[in-house]
């Protein structure tokens, strides 16, 4: 299984769970954004570029204005890529909780900066990023629980739900006909899981390729729940954010989130 995919331990968290690893990739990524800005400001005249006194120059015609990208206007890989660039620097804000308005200074810091013409002293406000993450990812956190509590009350009442003793919530979709892995075992699987407002933050179908790991390797809620299928079942996992990423979250996955899987379970061992 790809280690950049779900649904890995908590102890496998990638660099933005550490509020000091986040602000060292956070400053590679935008040191190399206002480099690629920079390359592209016009440079400045020459001194001595205007025209003699009394003498004119026809104006040049205006080159045409570069259409921005739209759905109907292919992107090419390079431009892509700057694009994914920009998705990762949204991704690493994401423990900020920034508003709107909040995001616009943002980018107003980032054509600040390719214009050498910051508003603040870096130096003087870098050490209170730390802080204002930890804060404003508490504030995610809390609001996180308090929708999770919600959505997990409601799926416990769902007929065919089971609420174990850990927590976790299983349904079964489709009664597989084949073995039960026990928590040692290697699974193939075909999954897609989901926030409790329906975002969806990782999928094997969108991958087209099964995942296959160890079930002892993988977040708790998994180590149970995939358990009590049958190889050809399909079941929902409901998993509170204490059998899943606690409070820290991963990329994609606020702090306090509970996740829903739908999993099927295609094989059990190494070889299939």
């Amino acid at each position: 299984m790809n280690p950049t995919h779900f649904p890995l331990p908590t102890t496998h968290s990638q660099l933005f769970s550490s509020p000091m690893l986040l602000l060292r990739q956070m400053r590679q990524i935008l040191f190399f954004v206002a480099a690629v800005l920079v390359a592209q400001t016009p440079p400045p005249k020459p001194a001595g570029a205007n025209p003699p006194a009394g003498k004119t120059t026809p104006a040049a015609p205006k080159p045409a204005a570069a259409k921005p990208a739209t759905a109907a206007t292919a992107l090419t890989e390079e431009q892509k890529t700057i694009y994914a660039l920009g998705l990762t620097i949204y991704r690493s804000l994401g423990q900020f909780d920034l508003s709107p308005a909040e995001l616009e200074l943002v980018k107003r810091a980032l054509t600040d900066a390719a214009a050498n013409k910051p508003a603040v002293d870096l130096n003087e406000y870098q050490p209170k990023i730390q802080a204002l993450g930890q804060a404003r990812a508490g504030r995610v956190t809390e609001r996180e629980k308090t929708a999770s509590k919600a959505y997990l009350d409601k799926a416990a009442t769902q007929p065919g739900s089971v609420k174990t003793a850990s927590g976790l919530i299983y349904r079964e979709v489709r009664p597989g006909t084949g073995a039960s892995p026990k928590a040692t075992d290697t699974v193939k699987v075909n999954y897609r899981g989901t926030l409790v407002n329906g975002t969806e933050f990782d999928s094997s179908y969108k991958r087209k390729e099964p995942a296959q790991f160890a079930l002892n390797g993988v977040i708790k809620c998994w180590t149970e729940g995939v358990q009590k299928m049958k190889v050809g079942g399909k079941a929902v996992l409901v998993c509170p954010s204490d059998l899943a990423y606690g409070d820290g979250g991963r990329p994609s996955i606020p702090g306090g989130a509970t996740l829903i899987f739908e999993i099927e379970l295609l094989s059990i061992g190494t070889g299939n």
